[in-house]
């Protein structure tokens, strides 16, 4: 332990709303309000933890890690420093985020700086929200807010909040079944009643790695792969679950009971699909009420070589995944900071994919948005053709919602 005053230098892998921030570190696994959690990584078995922290400091992980999203999206900070250091994190500290370092002690923290990005030419905007509150939060930005237009949700969220085993329940009987699909159905209809006239929400449905599955699963068979980013998850999954197919008509039959036509503003959303057969066997399997719906998410190379097939085949949206395809596209695990460096958000062939998603969605007359980093706005902006909207988590797309429109993108 070097004592009070060391500052230890590191990687911002989500930022905030504040330049800087002081706190006590919370090294437990339990939620401690206003804290700064201090763990090795970040992963499923800490969201109560994470959500309650003003900040987090790990000692790996990406930019784009699912539990990354989660902070990013709740405005919460995520700075990750060597794992040795992680030990002098005790006590006080203070997060400057502007370079990235944190502070052993207490320390008195500067005026927050200024300078919020515009909000301009990001189109229909879709918000990437985490629970309840995000909604909120936006539908709070005044006038602005009118131009959110619907707001994205993980199922696996929402698993995580009610504090629901995905797993166990589609492994189990028909009640077990049923009752987590009401459970989600009604969570679901408090999201409904909290939008403004003219906003949907769109349910990504259950997209669960085997890697987090076995944090939250009890009795359920998890099987171990080598590599889960590449594995049994997303549609795949899904087209070999009866299980799932059961509860997501829980979810849809508890939200028209609940809501009667109000229902149809939530919208289902199709993860991690492969081509426009997987979509279209997806669409049979689950058995959908005639008219409803579906879209896409595009976040594998083979997606976007799809595009126009995955049009035809029904997508009534598409969203294209960033996060994903950056790392399918480059080879550059998104969750291994040994490769950060390589897992480039511009990288002119991640943007030719995009370009091509965006211009054959176009032609095809299916609407599409797109996922942006803040920090990668201008530049798509700049370099990309127009798609409906922007897709961008809670906290980045609230500070342009309340930016002053005095700097032109580009």
């Amino acid at each position: 332990m070097n004592g009070n005053g060391r500052r230890i230098l590191g990687s911002l892998l989500a930022g905030g709303t504040e330049s800087v921030l002081q706190g006590t570190c919370n090294r437990t696994r339990s939620p401690r309000e206003g804290t700064i959690l201090i763990a090795p990584s970040l992963e499923a078995g800490l969201y109560d933890a994470i959500v309650a922290a003003r900040a987090v400091v790990c000692g790996s992980g990406g930019l784009t890690g699912h539990m990354q999203s989660l902070c990013r999206g709740r405005g919460i900070p995520v700075l990750r420093v060597e794992e040795a250091d992680l030990a002098d994190l005790v006590g006080e500290v203070t997060l400057y985020l502007e370079s990235a370092s944190i502070v052993v002690g207490p320390r008195p923290a500067p005026a927050p700086g200024g300078g919020n990005p515009v909000l301009d030419a990001i189109g229909s905007a879709c918000a990437v929200i985490a629970d309840l509150q995000d909604i909120t939060t936006i539908n709070s930005c005044g006038p602005e807010a009118a131009r959110v237009e619907s707001f994205f949700i993980r199922e696996e969220f929402l698993c995580l909040a009610l504090g629901l085993s995905p797993l166990d329940a589609m492994a189990g009987d028909t009640a077990g079944i049923t009752a987590y699909g009401q459970a989600v159905g009604e969570r679901l209809c408090g999201f409904v009643e909290a939008l403004l006239p003219g906003q949907r929400l769109v349910l990504r449905m259950l997209d669960l790695r085997s890697d987090h599955a076995a944090e939250v699963t009890q009795a359920a068979p998890v099987a171990i792969e080598p590599n889960p980013e590449m594995g049994m998850h997303g549609a795949r999954w899904l087209l070999g679950s009866t299980g799932y197919r059961e509860a997501l008509h829980a979810v849809l039959a508890t939200l028209r009971k609940r809501l009667g036509d109000e229902a149809d503003r939530v919208g289902l959303s199709v993860p991690f699909v492969s081509d426009e057969t997987e979509f279209a066997q997806l669409r049979a399997h689950l058995d959908l009420p005639d008219g409803t719906p579906l879209s896409a998410f595009v976040e594998t190379p083979s997606a976007v070589h799809a595009t126009t097939a995955l049009c035809a085949a029904g997508a009534s949206e598409l969203f294209v995944g960033l996060k994903d395809l950056v790392q399918f596209y480059l080879a550059a695990d998104r969750g291994n900071h040994l490769v950060a460096d390589s897992y480039r958000t511009r990288h002119p062939s991640v943007l030719d994919g995009v370009r091509s998603v965006v211009e054959s969605a176009r032609a095809a007359g299916t609407p599409v948005r797109v996922f942006s980093l803040a920090s990668d706005l201008d530049h798509y902006l700049a370099h990309l053709p127009a798609p409906d909207g922007y897709m961008m988590c809670t906290a980045e797309l609230q500070q342009l919602l309340l930016a002053p429109s005095s700097r032109s993108t580009g």
